[in-house]
Parts: structure tokens; C-alpha cells; sequence
């Protein structure tokens, strides 16, 4: 098979292709609106990103502080993915109630539940306000002096946005800091969770099927915003009302076709598809590496006691899925990044780039040194790697007796003030009782202890000895290198260790007691030797964010027609393209979509991954699939699309090109596990759980008719197509719904 590899840089490209890309809303209708017309789009510009009338941002979330999420009805009902409110099922799980194992549906209102901390953000309006930064900075600052004089008025911007409306603002960077957007925001605080399918369809094929295609998990899940009587954010309160948002998602049963148009908003997290040759090299040869290899020892740990103890597997349920997650995509990563030789294109861009810089000295004063600065600034980062990722992983995401006790910094500060402020105090002690409360509700003492073992002894073997803290190489040395037993003495001599003894802490807290607690004190030198290695490396930091800067500002002035867009960072974003299969080997191709057959080719009922519930089966054989089944009878599952996403882009909508939902993102694919790096339009594709499949499942399945009854359908194929900020025609005169 020929692959044509189109990288974001590549200079013979002009444009970026109509699948690559993460835009701007605010930017859609000048610099993507005619392509995304010509590839099926029935939509206005304004029907996507209004400030003044309803449009589709107004029905997209950030949904928590990771993952995206929809209002799908008139009522505040929210869709997002079963791994993005996993927490939140898992944290309403007891052996008695096991909602992860069993399912949640609320038959009413009054059976939702409520989930502390979890908020729901809407984006209120987006604007330009680079010239207003770029106008107050002197091109001779430093990088640190500049990004401290960019933050002053950034802050500045952010609060004469929000100044009496209740609303959150946020200005973030884009193109490493050649362009600056604040974004406004209005924040819910009651969301409660209305349903969610058992794990063994929300997570089938769990880490197995992870990242890859085919695909046949029903991830999603269900939950409602509520607010208060007037309309606005408020605390959980049974008074608060649900939220009627300005516009929700009508629901098409009518499907798609392969080379259909479709489209994705949400908000991804992070991509850095600017990353040069030195930092792919990194990436692949010491970062991703050392983050694998940590993150599989505490997978076995965990899973090890998971699989002895159902107690358990609830309590770290949440926790063994989120390190598993990226623990499979930082291998895929580094397997794409090779398989594709990304490093080689990586520095045919930069030969290019030194080409075009070196054919003017007007340009070599302004970039001649950017990418010499950049690959002096790696051999640093280089040299503190290994600390960087090793105190990260095994000591920060480590035990969790270790990230107990240092949330307790804040009061070690407080007793130090002369005089203590009471008050201040008061808070610190009401917030650490809530987090310990929560702590020990998921918490089993003797996997943590192997955990803190096993993190420690990786900690000490593989950080270069100089940037290891004195006072622990002590430790290893009095100990003669038992982790064992330095383990299993922190534990016995911590109070951090004991609900009871950390409680009576927060009653009575003493500074000297703190100081002592050999959880504490490990967890303050661990810190402080990390800052002291970063301070190594301020230099470094400095040069390489200059380069990037200037890198980036070199490209676009390089080519002036070409249409750029920026890296993620959890702002609204807008993708687009096709409905669409793929080739990913030599003699292997891969259908657009899935179905429920599929899920019975896969069940293995002695691999919990692959367990299928007794009722889905029944289902399936008496084929009662209603009005969900494609016009072959066939219940599809999941299908393809070759649009742009990356993490938090989890629980994003995908809609044709009316407007109206078709499924839901949740996964990329395995082939292409390069992509916040480097788009590959051949291999890369989004993974989606059919909108179709999420109905069978709440109505046939669950049996919560009142969930289907709050939706709006959208017209059948054929009929006219609803108009944004018009009610659309409600499910049960448009659809039947089969009993």
C-alpha cells in the first residue's frame, strides 16, 4: 500500500485538508465556512458560533475539567461518554448499590443523583484580544518578563469581562504566544447523574479494545444541569430547577453513509503539532518510555488486588482505569511516531525553514538562531528528564498517601503566619475534611503500601543520584535498599495512614507534628528537590519558549496564504470531514462501522472485558432492536470519522450537516496514535458510539422511556430540516416509540 503522509508543516500542502484541524468557532465563517459547504454542511456560520442568537456552542459543555459533553433536551439533559462520568458513577457505588457492574437510571427526577465538584461550562463568547496584549509588550523582555507583563494584563482583561455578571473568563495563548483569545464562561455547579449502562457495555473490551478498531462499546452516559430558580449557576440545592439551556441537540435516527459529512465540537486538551525534531526525539526515546514502564507496575499492583476483591475493584476502579488510559496511548504514540517516520519530516520541515530564513538577512536577524536555541535548550531538558517524568509518575501520582499528606502544605504555610489567620484556617480545615472523607471512601491501605514500595524503589534505581533528594538516599541507604520496609514504616509512624489519626489532625493541627510525619516530611523534600532540578533547567525553559514563538510566528510568515490553525488546550474547537473506512496494513481493511453482532463475535464470558448481559443477548437474538436498527435490520454500534480530535474531545458530539446528533467521540484509533503530533489523514479517524445504539440501550435495554420521551427528534430523511433557536418537533409526534 502507498501512504501518502500529510503532515500539519508539510510546505507543498498550501492548505490544511478539510479533516485536519481544530478551528476556532469564532474564526469558522472566514477561514473554513465555503469547505465545510462544499463537503455537505446546510448550516450558516452563525448557526454554529453566535454571540446573539442561538447556536450550536450553546448546546456543547465542558463537561467537568476534562471531557465534553451536549444538552440533548429542553430539560438540562446532558450526553457524554460512560469513561468521562465513570468517576461519578464509581463514586455512588457500594457492594449494594453497584452501579458500575449493574447500570444507573433514574425512572424520575427525584432518583437522580447528585455529584459534588462536578460543574458544567458554557462558553458565553469568544474575542479577539491580541492586539491589546501585543501593544504592552516591549520586544526586548525576556520570555519570563514577557509572559509575567502578558498574565498581569490577561488578568486585567478577565475581570473587566466578567465584573459583575457572575460569568468566568479565561485568556488563553495560541500559536505559542503569537496570539491571545479570551473566552467567557458561565458555570453550572448541580449536575447529577440520570444514567449510565453497566461497565459491560460502557466499557466493553476495557484496555484490550482501548484505542483500537473495531469498536463496540456503548460509552456513554447520561446526567442533568440544574440551576436555580432564576436561571443562574447555584449550589446543589433540592429547590434548583432544570437548567433550560439555549439550545440542545435534535436527535437523528436516520444515520449516515460512508463519505457523509460530519463534524465535531468540543473541547480537546492538548496537541503540540508545532513539536520539532528534538522534541519528537525525546518524546520517543526517554519520555514515553519511563511513563509506560511506571504506569504498568502500578497497573499490576492495582489489578492484582482489583481481581481479589470486587470491594476493591469498586474503590479503584476510576483510578485503574484513568492510569491505564494514557498508559496505552503513550505505546501507541511512540509505535505511530516511528511507523511513520515523523522524525525525518520533522527535520525536513526545519531544513526548510532554515532555507527560507537564510535566503534573507532580514529574516536571519529575526529567526536565525530559533531552532540552533531549540535543539541547545533539548540537551538540557535531555539531562533532567528522566527526574522530571520519575517524580511525576511515582511520587506525585504515586501513593496516595503521599498526595494526602502534601495537600496538607497549605496548612503547614497558614501555621507559620504570625499571627495565624483564624478564618483562613477555618476553610483550609473544612475543604481537608471534605478531600480526606473522599480519600478514604477509595482507598485500601495494604495496595497503597505496595504501591508506595514499588514507586519508591523505581524512583531510587532510575533517577540519576545527584538529583535525588539527601535526605532520602539516607533513607535508602539506612534501610539497605528494603523498599519493604521503608514502606511498610511510613505507614506504621503516618498519621496520613489513618482516617481517625488524620481527623484529630484537622481538629488539633500542629506544625511540629506535621513537620515529623514521615509521609509529610518525604513528600516536602521530594518536592523541593524537583523545584531545585527545574531551577537547572530555567535557562533551557527560557530558550525553548522564545524558539517556539519565533518558530511558529517563522512558519506562518513563510507562507502567508495558508490556513493555520492552533494546537489544543481546552478551548471550544470545531473539526470536520467524512464519514469514512481505512486501510491500516498491507491487505487489511476496516469497514466505517459496527454492530451488535460484532459484541457477540467478541463475548468470552471468563474475560470480564468481554462479558455480555444476559438481557443484551436476549435482545440481539430476537433481534427487538425497534426504531434504533439500520434500514438492513442490523443494530449498529460504532462508526468512523475522519475528524480531528485528541483527549477532552471525549463525550463530544458528532453532527451531520444539519446540525443534529449522530453520535458521540470517545476513542481515536490505534494506527494513527500519533496525532497530537502529527495528523496522518490516511490512518487517523475517531472512533464514535452511534447515537442509534445509545437509544436501543436506554429504551430496550434500561427500559427509560422517560429519558427517550424528553428528546427531540429530528425530521426523517426527507422532510425539512429543523432551524437553530426553533423548537424542533418533540420524539413522540415524530417517532414512534416501540414498547
Amino acid at each position: 500500500m502507498k501512504r501518502i503522509l500529510i503532515l500539519f508543516f508539510v510546505l507543498a500542502a498550501g492548505f490544511s485538508r478539510a479533516d485536519e484541524g481544530m478551528w476556532l468557532p469564532l474564526l469558522i465563517e472566514r477561514l473554513n465556512y465555503v469547505d465545510m459547504q462544499k463537503e455537505g454542511l446546510k448550516l450558516t456560520a452563525e448557526e454554529i458560533y453566535s454571540v446573539n442568537h442561538s447556536s450550536l456552542k450553546d448546546a456543547i459543555i465542558q463537561f467537568g475539567n476534562g471531557c465534553t459533553g451536549e444538552m440533548i433536551s429542553s430539560q438540562g439533559l446532558v450526553l457524554t461518554n460512560h469513561h468521562c462520568g465513570y468517576g461519578s458513577i464509581q463514586s455512588h457505588s457500594t457492594i449494594d448499590h453497584d452501579y458500575l457492574a449493574d447500570g444507573f437510571w433514574a425512572m424520575n427526577m427525584n432518583e437522580e443523583l447528585p455529584n459534588e465538584g462536578l460543574t458544567a461550562r458554557f462558553l458565553v463568547r469568544i474575542e479577539d484580544v491580541t492586539q491589546t496584549i501585543l501593544a504592552q509588550i516591549d520586544g526586548k523582555m525576556t520570555e519570563t518578563e514577557r509572559n509575567a507583563k502578558i498574565a498581569e494584563i490577561s488578568k486585567s482583561i478577565q475581570n473587566d469581562a466578567t465584573k459583575g455578571t457572575g460569568y468566568d473568563a479565561r485568556v488563553a495563548s495560541f500559536f505559542s504566544g503569537n496570539e491571545f483569545y479570551l473566552f467567557v464562561y458561565e458555570v453550572f455547579r448541580d449536575v447529577r447523574l440520570v444514567g449510565a449502562p453497566p461497565s459491560s457495555i460502557g466499557k466493553f473490551g476495557a484496555d484490550t479494545d482501548n484505542w483500537m478498531w473495531p469498536r463496540h462499546t456503548g460509552d456513554f452516559s447520561m446526567f442533568r444541569v440544574y440551576a436555580g430558580a432564576d436561571g443562574k449557576p447555584a449550589d446543589f440545592s433540592k429547590n434548583n430547577v432544570p437548567l433550560k439551556p439555549k439550545h440542545h441537540l435534535p436527535v437523528s435516527l436516520n444515520g449516515y453513509e460512508k463519505g457523509d459529512f460530519a463534524m465535531i465540537m468540543g473541547y480537546p486538551g492538548s496537541t503540540d503539532r508545532y513539536l520539532t525534531s528534538w522534541g519528537v526525539k525525546l518524546a520517543t526515546e526517554t519520555s514515553n518510555p519511563t511513563i509506560v514502564n511506571i504506569r504498568a507496575k502500578k497497573l499490576d499492583i492495582m489489578r492484582e488486588d482489583m481481581d481479589a476483591d470486587r470491594e476493591v475493584s469498586i474503590k479503584y476502579a476510576s483510578k485503574y482505569a484513568s492510569t491505564s488510559n494514557y498508559w496505552k496511548y503513550f505505546i501507541g504514540q511512540t509505535r505511530g511516531l516511528k511507523r511513520l517516520n515523523v522524525l525525518e519530516d520533522k527535520q525536513k520541515i526545519e531544513t526548510d525553514f532554515t532555507n527560507w530564513v537564510n535566503a534573507s538577512p532580514a529574516r536571519g536577524e529575526k529567526y536565525g538562531n530559533v531552532l540552533s536555541d531549540i535543539e541547545t535548550a533539548y540537551k538540557t531538558f535531555g539531562d533532567y528528564t528522566l527526574q522530571r517524568w520519575y517524580f511525576v509518575e511515582s511520587i506525585i501520582r504515586g501513593a496516595e498517601i503521599m498526595t494526602l499528606a502534601q495537600s496538607f502544605s497549605s496548612v503547614a504555610t497558614e501555621l507559620k503566619a504570625v499571627p495565624p489567620s483564624e478564618e483562613k484556617m477555618a476553610r483550609l480545615k473544612e475543604n481537608l475534611r471534605k478531600s480526606v472523607e473522599k480519600h478514604f471512601k477509595n482507598y485500601n491501605q495494604p495496595t497503597d503500601m505496595k504501591l508506595l514500595e514499588a514507586m519508591l524503589q523505581m524512583y531510587s534505581e532510575n533517577v540519576p543520584p545527584e538529583q535525588q533528594p539527601i535526605a532520602f538516599k539516607e533513607m535508602v541507604t539506612k534501610n539497605k535498599g528494603d523498599f519493604n520496609r521503608i514502606a511498610a514504616n511510613i505507614f506504621s509512624k503516618s498519621m496520613f495512614a489513618d482516617k481517625s489519626k488524620t481527623d484529630a489532625f484537622i481538629d488539633n493541627p500542629s506544625l511540629k507534628v506535621l513537620e515529623k510525619d514521615p509521609a509529610y516530611s518525604l513528600m516536602k523534600v521530594m518536592i523541593e528537590k524537583y523545584r531545585e532540578n527545574q531551577k537547572q533547567m530555567d535557562a533551557a525553559t527560557e530558550m525553548v519558549d522564545r524558539g517556539n514563538r519565533l518558530f511558529v510566528a517563522g512558519l506562518r510568515e513563510m507562507q502567508p496564504d495558508r490556513k493555520f490553525y492552533p494546537n489544543a488546550n481546552s478551548t471550544m474547537r470545531l473539526t470536520y470531514g467524512k464519514v469514512l473506512d481505512y486501510i491500516p496494513a498491507d491487505a487489511v481493511h476496516y469497514d466505517y462501522y459496527t454492530t451488535l453482532k460484532g459484541v457477540m463475535e467478541k463475548e468470552d464470558p471468563d474475560n470480564w472485558e468481554f462479558v455480555v448481559p444476559a438481557k443484551l443477548k436476549e435482545l440481539f437474538e430476537k433481534k427487538d432492536f425497534g426504531q434504533y436498527a439500520m434500514s438492513n435490520g442490523e443494530m449498529p454500534v460504532a462508526f468512523l470519522s475522519t475528524t480531528d480530535i485528541t483527549g477532552g474531545n471525549s463525550g463530544s458530539p458528532v453532527l451531520n450537516g444539519n446540525g443534529e446528533l449522530i453520535g458521540l467521540a470517545f476513542d481515536g484509533n490505534w494506527e494513527a496514535m500519533s496525532g497530537d503530533i502529527a495528523f496522518e489523514p490516511e490512518l487517523q479517524r475517531t472512533i464514535s458510539v452511534d447515537i442509534r445504539y445509545v437509544l436501543f440501550i436506554v429504551d430496550k435495554y434500561a427500559g427509560a422511556k422517560n429519558i427517550i420521551k424528553e428528546l427531540t427528534m429530528a425530521p426523517k430523511a426527507g422532510k425539512v430540516k429543523p432551524v437553530i433557536g426553533i423548537e424542533p418537533v418533540k420524539a413522540p409526534v415524530e417517532v414512534e416509540t416501540v414498547n
